[in-house]
């Protein structure tokens, strides 16, 4: 990565939900992760999706003025609340395939 490249404020070891706690059990995919940015003070929203799978369709859905869901191939793996700012849309969703 580039110091210009946008993926450098994001703190990977303070995801929330990307790490399995429990032993041996994992979640099913995808799912969404919340990823801290130091750079933009905005936090990036992550789908983790299976390794070999296609990466899933993102779609954004309104719920009220502020708060959204995040679905991917349908499904809702995140719902986010903003104070301020422009509206989530798929572009602002990070694809990452799950390497085990």
């Amino acid at each position: 990565m580039t110091p210009q490249d946008p993926r450098n404020g994001l703190c990977w070891d303070q995801a929330a939900g990307l790490i399995d706690r429990s032993a041996g059990k994992q979640e099913p995919l995808p799912k969404g992760v919340l990823v801290p940015d130091t750079q933009t003070k905005r936090d990036k929203v992550v789908v983790v999706y299976q390794q070999g799978s296609p990466p899933p369709e993102i779609t954004v859905h309104e719920v009220s003025g502020t708060v959204c869901t995040v679905h991917a191939d349908g499904v809702a793996v995140a719902v986010v609340a903003r104070a301020n700012g422009p509206d989530l849309t798929p572009e602002d969703v990070l694809l990452v395939e799950r390497v085990v």
